[in-house]
């Protein structure tokens, strides 16, 4: 049986007796003939459409697909949206202006910024929805970090008292030793002569009458303080990420790298001489941030819970930044500036199951 159109409106089904057979019947041919004189018809008839098209429809099609094209090629080169540091979380008389470099988002919509009772709700919230999507399982650590968080923070001694989040139960200290995190930190280790060397073709770029693209000034209260983030809280930046290629790459070698919420940055930090950084608390206990140090002149100290300990070339020094923290760099200006390679590891006694939970929770912009 053989479906042929006999007209530009109707069909009719032939029959022949030998399917197999290489003869048609004159029918058949008659038929095609129609059928093809048919298809002409229906051809012309949707040029002819193509041609009467209303030449405004056309226009608005255009400009629609001109913007599109637009819109993909913004968006390809545009740069991450900048998020506030962490620090900005601080609550304070100056909440409205400057405090280590750092302006305050006052956004009502982000979770770090979000005041007291406010953020409880967030958090709690964002727990629920990870928690319907996965498992409550593992979560009873954040669950009553999240409960109980006003409680945690306001009664926290003032050595250690983290302004966004604590997890209860963590073990406290304010330095770790290299064991913590052994894998991570003998791989940078190993990767010192690398990042070494792409800072100083950065570094190359600095004059005395402007600051480079890419770079960040600080407020101190003496001296300057500029760093050059790769990962800010969470936020990969590209521009900064391809001129560090070796250095960027080598984020994703690491086991135990913050790279999927806010409280995750990887930076250089420069201290010139004579810089002094205001005693600051970090945002949160579920971190460990490692200094790998690049340049370390005599004169520079880190002080971590009132303890202090000074930066040695090619080695890592890990530590709390929950805890009252501060640098300063009081060498000679011949000396040359104190260099370091941040990036913030998670606490060895953070769960698997709580960092993919936590990654969600503060997941950057949520």
């Amino acid at each position: 049986k053989v479906w042929v159109p006999l007209g530009t409106d109707c069909l009719t089904l032939l029959h022949t007796h030998d399917t197999n057979s290489p003869k048609m019947s004159l029918e058949w041919l008659v038929a095609w003939s129609w059928s093809l004189d048919g298809l002409r018809d229906c051809i012309a008839t949707g040029i002819q459409s193509v041609r009467d098209c209303d030449t405004t429809a056309v226009a608005t099609v255009a400009c629609l697909l001109v913007l599109f094209v637009w819109y993909c090629y913004h968006v390809g080169r545009e740069q991450p949206r900048p998020y506030a540091s962490v620090n900005s979380l601080m609550q304070g008389a100056d909440a409205n202006g400057l405090q280590n470099g750092y302006v305050y988002c006052q956004s009502p919509e982000c979770v770090r910024c979000t005041h007291n009772e406010g953020l409880n709700q967030k958090l709690y919230h964002n727990l629920q929805e990870y928690a319907k999507r996965y498992s409550w399982s593992g979560m009873g650590r954040i669950h009553k970090g999240i409960r109980e968080q006003g409680r945690y923070l306001n009664s926290r001694p003032s050595i250690q008292k983290p302004e966004v989040f604590f997890l209860p139960d963590l073990p406290t200290t304010p330095y770790f030793s290299r064991d913590a995190q052994r894998h991570d930190v003998e791989l940078l280790e190993r990767s010192f002569p690398t990042i070494l060397g792409e800072f100083e073709a950065l570094y190359k770029g600095f004059s005395n009458c402007s600051l480079p693209q890419g770079w960040k000034m600080n407020s101190t209260p003496s001296g300057e303080w500029v760093t050059f983030y790769l990962v800010n809280q969470g936020v990969c930046v590209p521009r900064n990420c391809r001129k560090c290629p070796r250095t960027y790459r080598l984020l994703g070698s690491l086991r135990t790298c913050i790279g999927n919420n806010v409280f995750g940055n990887a930076c250089i930090s420069v201290l010139s001489p004579g810089t002094v950084i205001t005693e600051h608390y970090g945002p949160t206990n579920i971190r460990i941030r490692c200094h790998l140090g690049l340049k370390t002149p005599s004169g520079c100290e880190l002080v971590v819970g009132g303890e202090p300990q000074c930066w040695a070339e090619g080695r890592c020094l890990l530590f709390d930044d929950s805890f009252l923290h501060t640098a300063f760099h009081e060498g000679a200006a011949e000396d040359g500036p104190r260099v370091v390679f941040m990036v913030d590891l998670w606490h060895p006694n953070v769960a698997a199951a709580e960092r993919q939970a936590l990654d969600f929770i503060f997941a950057p912009g949520r």
